[in-house]
C-alpha cells in the first residue's frame, strides 16, 4: 500500500487525459476474460512483460511505446526507451507516462495492480497462451488494437508459414522424451500446461513431464526425473550440467539424456518469451533434436 499517499494527485494528474478518452472508446475482453474500455485509436502505450515488448515493436508504432522494464532487451531499439519496474510494480513512475493502455502476460503482473491502474483510468490488457496459436493470434488482436491490423496479421501469417515449413512428422517412431529444466535446486522445469509442450510438439519432439501440475513450471524430485528418465536434457551445455547438476545429483547420471551425452543449453529468452520470436524457439528445439538423433550405422564397404 506504499502508493496510497500518492493516488489522489495522480488521479488529478490522469483526469483530463481520462475524459478525452471517453468519446472514443472500445469495449473489449482480455485474454483472462476480464470487460475493459481502451480508447479506440491509443497513442501511449507500454508493455510489462519483455515478450508483450517484443510484440508491440514487431507491430506497433514504435513512436507510441513510451518505456519497457527491466527485462527488455530485445530488439535493439527497445534501449532507447524509459524503464518502468515491473516486479515489484513502479505504480507511481508508471502512471507519470500517462499510458493509455498497458499490456502484460498472465503471471507477469498482479491482477491487484491491474484493478488499481484501472481505478486511475488505465486499462491493463492482460494476454495468456497455451500454445503457439495462441501467439499468434494475440499478436493479430494486439495489432487491431492499435490500428496495425494488416501489418500484425501479415506477420502473424508469414510466421504460420515458417512453422508449417518446420513441421516434423515422425510417424510411427516415437517421439523423444525432452525435460527442460529452469532451474537446478530445487529442480523446476517446464510443465505440462506450458508453450513449450507445443514448440517441442512442433519440434518434433515431446514434454517428458506428461503429469499435469498446478503450477506450470513444477518442482521436480529427482525420483520423478529417474522415472521421466528423459531422452534429452534442456538447460545448460553437457559439460556445464556435468559439473554442477549432475554432480549434485549424481544418481541422475542414469538417465538417458546423459548417458547418450544429449544435453544441450538453449537460448533462453526464445523459449521464455511467448513472442514474435517464437517460430526462433521451435526451429533451435527442431535443431537439437535434429542434433541429438541416433545416427545409423556406417556400413562396411
Amino acid at each position: 500500500m506504499r502508493f496510497l499517499p500518492f493516488l489522489f494527485p495522480l488521479a488529478l494528474l490522469l483526469g483530463c487525459h481520462a475524459e478525452t478518452q471517453k468519446a472514443g472508446t472500445v469495449t473489449v475482453r482480455d485474454g483472462l476474460g476480464r470487460t475493459l474500455q481502451l480508447p479506440a485509436h491509443p497513442r501511449r502505450v507500454l508493455a510489462l512483460a519483455p515478450s508483450m515488448t517484443e510484440m508491440l515493436f514487431a507491430v506497433a508504432d514504435t513512436a507510441i511505446i513510451v518505456a519497457r522494464c527491466p527485462q527488455d532487451n530485445y530488439p535493439a531499439a527497445v534501449f532507447r526507451k524509459p524503464v518502468v519496474n515491473n516486479y515489484p510494480l513502479d505504480m507511481e513512475k508508471l502512471v507519470l507516462l500517462k499510458p493509455d493502455v498497458v499490456f502484460t502476460v498472465e503471471g507477469i503482473t498482479s491482477v491487484d495492480d491491474a484493478q488499481r491502474l484501472q481505478q486511475l483510468g488505465i486499462p491493463v490488457y492482460f494476454q495468456r497462451y497455451r500454445n503457439v496459436e495462441e501467439v499468434l493470434m494475440g499478436m493479430e488482436t494486439i495489432g487491431k488494437l492499435l490500428g496495425r491490423e494488416a501489418n500484425a496479421k501479415h506477420l502473424a501469417d508469414s510466421l504460420r508459414r515458417e512453422l508449417k515449413e518446420l513441421r516434423v512428422f515422425c510417424g510411427n517412431h516415437e517421439r523423444p522424451k525432452v525435460l527442460a529444466i529452469t532451474w537446478q535446486d530445487p529442480i523446476y522445469s517446464y510443465g505440462q500446461n506450458t508453450l513449450f509442450t507445443d514448440e517441442i510438439a512442433r519440434a518434433g519432439g515431446q514434454n517428458a513431464v506428461r503429469d499435469t501440475f498446478p503450477q506450470p513450471y513444477p518442482a521436480l524430485t529427482r525420483e520423478y526425473v529417474l522415472k521421466l528418465n528423459p531422452d534429452m536434457l534442456l538447460g545448460g551445455s553437457f559439460e556445464k550440467l556435468d559439473s554442477t547438476f549432475f554432480k549434485n545429483y549424481p544418481e541422475l547420471r542414469r538417465i538417458n539424456a546423459y548417458k547418450n551425452r544429449r544435453v544441450f543449453a538453449i537460448t533462453g529468452n526464445l523459449m521464455e518469451r511467448p513472442g514474435p520470436r517464437v517460430v526462433e524457439s521451435v526451429r533451435e528445439l527442431k535443431f537439437l533434436l535434429q542434433q541429438a538423433a541416433p545416427r545409423p550405422p556406417v556400413s562396411a564397404h
